[in-house]
């Protein structure tokens, strides 16, 4: 329990970093615990984490999500009714895996891909015994390269180096699986507003050594806390860019073995937007693992929504947004014809792996590391705390588990503290 003795401890609670997990955090502690003082720090500019949203002057009030954009498990997830609290709106049109509007054939070799597909991801769901890796895949299958495409848009990572057993535990709560025409990081963002919070402010070093308080080392100074909660993404831990001062090694090794994968997006501008189909998904290749995923005219709007995964948005990442925006146009051509080139433009991409205080999309286990999501979200002392969704053992990836570890943290964090009277 935090001591009493909490001279100069200038907050109560200190929460580092404004994600879903730190703002639900927040939110929470304010419902339940109004003695306390709360500050949320943020090494970036902007509330949201991995949620982030951008407006398209020609898109009217969509905004583009360059982060999380689906609420997985809507119907149960947290963020649904949140939506509904802050004003925006919820869109209820069916996701592609949902019976959504998809461009493909309907022939037997289509057909033959689907039940391919189907018997490797069941043949998952059922594996029992030892954890291996994600691979499974019956050597000589003619689907193997889109098996690999969508196991890697799933983890971020390519299929080899993701734990099953995590992959068994994985549940995002019943579907189906919407949308926030404003953006899901508007969302979070607004969320976040009654928060009393600082941006651009670096933790460097979390110091535990006194009994009575924490001391925060930053790059704008220090300050003290009674107690501290962090959200900040895997990576962003097992590179050692916050010091525990003494160390928690077990807190670094599990971030480690946890390590974020990478989902990269590349919003393009549609000139005419009747040149393409609304609301349609297409798979950019049904031969290749390396290959993106379209959203045609997301909400209707004249855009189009490209993802890409793993090893291929690292290298669309590093070499740039012309190189992205080529690879894109390749495949959109292969579909549509080679004019459809003029009629697309760049309107942003996202670049998380480069992003300073993130590193990546969403934390991922090794094979033999699922547990260790555990281990991440234990308190230490029950004074330092943590939340994020690869604290999540079943809802990892989401923001809707980042959101419930950090209600979790914050019950534990109020019920550290003695009650005023």
């Amino acid at each position: 329990m935090p001591g009493d003795n909490s001279r100069g401890a200038e907050e109560d609670v200190v929460i580092i970093g404004a994600g879903a997990a730190g703002i639900a955090a927040a939110r929470r502690l304010q419902a339940i615990r109004p003695d306390l003082s709360i500050l949320l720090l943020e090494a970036g500019g902007r509330l949201g984490g991995r949620a982030w949203s951008v407006g398209l002057p020609e898109a009217g009030d969509i905004a583009l999500d360059l982060g999380c954009g689906w609420l997985h498990g809507a119907r149960t997830n947290a963020w649904t009714a949140i939506a509904d609290e802050v004003g925006l709106t919820v869109d209820h049109t069916p996701a592609p895996w949902n019976g959504g509007r998809r461009l493909q054939r309907d022939d037997a070799e289509t057909h033959a891909a689907q039940q391919a597909i189907g018997a490797y991801f069941e043949r998952l769901e059922s594996h029992e015994g030892d954890d291996t890796d994600l691979a499974m895949l019956e050597p000589g299958n003619a689907w193997n390269g889109q098996i690999r495409a969508i196991g890697t848009y799933i983890t971020g990572a390519e299929l080899e180096r993701s734990s099953v057993v995590d992959y068994t535990r994985y549940d995002p709560g019943p579907g189906p699986d919407w949308r926030v025409r404003e953006g899901y990081g508007t969302l979070i963002s607004r969320y976040g507003r009654p928060v009393p919070a600082r941006l651009g402010v670096e933790v460097t070093r979390i110091d535990h050594s006194h009994a009575g308080r924490i001391d925060i080392e930053t790059n704008q100074g220090e300050l003290s806390a009674r107690a501290v909660l962090v959200t900040v993404s895997t990576n962003v831990l097992a590179a050692g860019k916050i010091a525990f001062d003494p160390p928690l090694p077990e807190k670094i090794e599990a971030a480690s073995r946890l390590p974020l994968g990478l989902a990269d997006k590349l919003f393009l501008r549609l000139a005419n937007q009747q040149a393409l189909p609304a609301d349609t998904h297409m798979l950019g290749s049904i031969s290749r693992a390396a290959t993106g995923t379209y959203q045609l005219r997301p909400f209707g709007a004249p855009v189009v929504e490209a993802y890409f995964a793993g090893d291929l948005a690292h290298d669309l990442e590093r070499a740039g947004k012309e190189a992205a925006f080529a690879f894109a146009g390749d495949e959109l051509a292969a579909a549509f014809g080679a004019d459809i080139r003029k009629q697309l433009s760049v309107a942003a991409m996202s670049a998380w792996a480069a992003a300073p205080h993130i590193g990546g999309s969403y934390s991922y286990a090794e094979p033999g590391a699922s547990d260790l999501r555990g281990v991440l979200a234990a308190p230490h002392d029950e004074r330092i705390f943590f939340a994020g969704e690869a604290c999540s053992r079943a809802r990892y990836s989401t923001a809707h588990g980042a959101y419930e570890t950090g209600v979790t943290a914050a019950d534990l964090i109020a019920g550290s503290f003695p009650k005023n009277p």
